[in-house]
């Protein structure tokens, strides 16, 4: 298993786990499914949420006003190459 791969099932576990979906496993989750509206079907509280929890676990800051902060949460390939980059700056 890639260190990318790792990481983007370690992030679907971390989205089930912050934000409750117990019904849902990380299978469940394609690496490409939009996370927001019709994809996953998350909201803006839980991208608060998500926000938080990738913060604390992977110790990177995530400026949620930055432009770009909501590209990175598209997918979990998104939020796994802004993990990798953050992690890495």
């Amino acid at each position: 298993m890639s260190d990318q791969h790792s990481l983007e099932h370690d992030i679907k576990v971390l989205i089930i786990e912050a934000l409750g979906l117990e019904d849902i496993s990380a299978d469940d989750i394609g690496n490409d499914q939009t996370l927001f509206g019709e994809g996953l079907g998350l909201d803006s509280v839980d991208a608060l949420e998500l926000g938080l929890a990738i913060q604390k676990k992977y110790g990177i800051k995530i400026d949620a006003d930055a432009k770009d902060t909501r590209n990175h949460f598209t997918n979990v390939a998104s939020l796994a190459a802004f993990v990798t980059a953050r992690q890495a700056a």
